[in-house]
């Protein structure tokens, strides 16, 4: 475990992820967004896709069996970081990361909740709980964001394939039901950047019970079915990255296409037009 650097700032973190005090600024109007109205549980609800997207999610397992097929490193739920060299050069720079995160991604409205610019998430994001700031988005860069986090942005520039690259934080007390991702073409690295201490925070993957540290990289398939948890008191917060898996031919060729259908549908459309729109409307109120 890598020892302690001090926040400069208590009212944004202190040694257990507190959570956020800052003052909050009322925000314009954000009904621009694909937001409908709310459930009694405060969710939510997802969005009706048409029929060619949920064909595409029936025939998942079967495309993911063909990708798995072809991998070039293992299928398990939890890899081991050796087999990606790079990961070395985020560990080597983790509190450079960190500290973009707590100067930028954590002041303010900048990261907006996952379940207010993403319609397919809204079913395990709970209202205002988990948020993210994102720098690339399923090919596409987010270049306002990338030029307010210069060190984060170059390091993530030399992963190898990469996907998407997103600040991703998680509020005290929130818990991210069992899910799966989209495909097994991509593969999820996360770098530790503030893990609460004074309770637990955790992720089921699979049969496994895994936890974060601040500076350590921790590498899955998030094919396979996982739950999160931040039993704490404090807000946790990773460096989110997904990047695309090994694969020898045909599964490169397999994975390829079903990710650029992947990137051209409403699941990355609306999420990326929703995110430019909050963008935006941060940068009028601010004037």
């Amino acid at each position: 475990m890598h020892a302690e650097a001090k926040s400069t700032n208590p009212t944004l973190w202190h040694d257990l992820g507190a959570p956020i005090t800052e003052p909050r600024r009322t925000l314009p109007d954000f009904g621009v967004l694909s937001s409908p109205p709310r459930a009694p549980d405060g969710r939510m609800p997802t969005p009706h896709r048409p029929l060619v997207i949920r064909v595409g999610k029936r025939l998942r397992r079967l495309v993911d069996r063909l990708i798995a097929a072809a991998s070039l490193v293992p299928n398990h739920a939890v890899l081991d970081v050796r087999a990606f060299p790079w990961t070395a050069e985020l560990r080597a720079n983790w509190r450079a990361v960190r500290n973009e995160a707590i100067a930028i991604a954590l002041v303010g409205e900048a990261s907006p909740p996952l379940a207010t610019i993403s319609p397919d998430h809204r079913g395990i994001a709970e209202p205002g709980k988990w948020r993210s700031f994102f720098l690339h988005g399923y090919g596409y860069a987010i270049e306002e964001n990338l030029a307010r986090c210069p060190r984060t942005a170059a390091l993530v520039a030399g992963i190898p394939n990469l996907n998407s690259a997103f600040f991703s934080i998680l509020a005290p007390g929130t818990h991210i039901p069992n899910h799966r991702g989209v495909t097994k073409g991509l593969i999820t690295c996360h770098l530790g950047l503030i893990v609460p201490r004074d309770g637990d925070v955790r992720m089921k993957i699979g049969d496994r019970i895994v936890r974060w540290a601040e500076g350590e990289t921790l590498v899955f398939d998030d094919t396979h079915p996982h739950e999160v948890w931040n039993d704490t008191g404090g807000t946790r917060v990773v460096l989110s990255l997904q990047f695309r898996r090994p694969l020898r031919q045909p599964g490169r060729l397999i994975a390829d296409l079903f990710l650029g259908a992947v990137r051209r549908s409403p699941f990355v459309q609306e999420t990326r037009a929703n995110l430019l729109r909050w963008n935006d409307a941060i940068r009028r109120r601010d004037g």
